[in-house]
């Protein structure tokens, strides 16, 4: 496990996270713990986790197996996340002051901590006014609620005012954005990997094996069955099976990545994870994991190394299409400038 700053903060975290969506669902509570355990056994410190996985179960399993490790939650840097409705009242969802302070509040019993070392917006909120929800972050912060804040699904232009908004009032400022990010979604690097390097902003890619079709599980014209997230619901969100399996660039990207994973003689999923945990401003990658031995295996890529030219094939097989303009090559070279001069 490599280890690096939470974005521009000086919290250290490894560079593969615990996803723990599935805890309390797809994974019992004895099953959520032994994850926990080979994943903290394999030098991994960072757990993220929100408020509407299992509706707020995945926290409290957490919030018992640290309570059951005084030892580790010392190591633990702890992230959760709070937006979506926790309920049925129309102040039950948001990021306006009165549904975030029970939102944290909330996060914080579930967890049993007394603060929160990452609290993270889990989309933006087009109703309550940005100044509102970044001045209940910062005192947040400074209340000692919570050490550092970031956002998760924001545009590049949203997290680009969020950072100014801040800044101009002196506020704390964010420190992490959880994208969706892939080879097989890479469309965030048109303007959200710009905008957050131009803010120091650390990235936290979730999906990163797009919904498991980088695990090489999925056959071209097949439909898929059985115990995997497709095989139960074949039109489950942004993954679903149609739209993908009729995309020849999938398997294209598949060809390539299981091409890679044959030289190495490694996983499939270990290539996908290698590739993105390299990116631009990635800071650390989330891993999803019903099973220990999924776990075992995504987290073998951390001792993988791709070499340029398998990074350069993986890069250019999967470079997302695009039109003309504003992010075709000729607008692109029209923002570019030689230091040389000339045309």
């Amino acid at each position: 496990m490599q280890y690096r700053t939470l974005g521009n903060s000086g919290a250290v975290v490894s560079n593969y996270a615990l996803g723990t969506m599935t805890f309390g669902a797809e994974a019992t509570e004895e099953q959520s713990r032994t994850i926990l355990d080979d994943y903290f056994a394999a030098g991994g410190n960072f757990i993220d986790t929100a408020d509407v996985y299992s509706s707020g179960a995945s926290e409290e399993i957490i919030g018992r197996w640290l309570a059951d490790r005084p030892d580790v939650r010392d190591r633990a840097v702890v992230a959760t996340k709070g937006r979506f409705p926790m309920g049925q009242a129309p102040n039950d969802v948001g990021t306006s002051r009165r549904h975030l302070v029970r939102a944290l509040d909330d996060s914080l019993r579930r967890l049993g901590v007394e603060q929160i070392d990452l609290y993270q917006l889990h989309a933006w909120d087009p109703v309550t006014p940005l100044e509102e929800t970044l001045r209940f972050l910062h005192d947040a912060v400074t209340s000692g609620k919570i050490a550092y804040y970031g956002f998760s699904n924001f545009l590049g232009w949203q997290l680009t005012k969020a950072v100014h908004v801040a800044k101009a009032h002196g506020w704390s400022a964010p420190v992490t954005l959880q994208p969706q990010y892939s080879l097989l979604v890479r469309e965030i690097e048109s303007e959200v990997v710009p905008a957050s390097l131009d803010a120091g902003i650390g990235l936290l890619p979730w999906s990163p094996l797009g919904g498991g079709w980088l695990s090489g599980k999925y056959k071209r014209d097949q439909a898929p069955a059985g115990a995997t997230r497709l095989g139960e619901n074949p039109k489950r969100g942004m993954e679903a099976w149609e739209a993908r399996n009729a995309d020849q660039r999938t398997w294209d990207v598949i060809a390539e990545v299981e091409e890679t994973a044959g030289r190495h003689g490694v996983s499939a999923s270990q290539v996908a994870l290698a590739w993105l945990a390299d990116r631009p401003a990635v800071t650390s990658v989330i891993l999803g994991a019903r099973t220990t031995a999924q776990l075992a295996d995504n987290l073998a890529a951390a001792d993988l190394r791709l070499t340029p030219g398998e990074t350069e094939r993986l890069t250019e097989v999967s470079r997302p299409r695009v039109g003309v303009y504003p992010y075709g090559p000729m607008a692109q070279e029209q923002r570019s400038r030689k230091l040389e001069g000339g045309r």
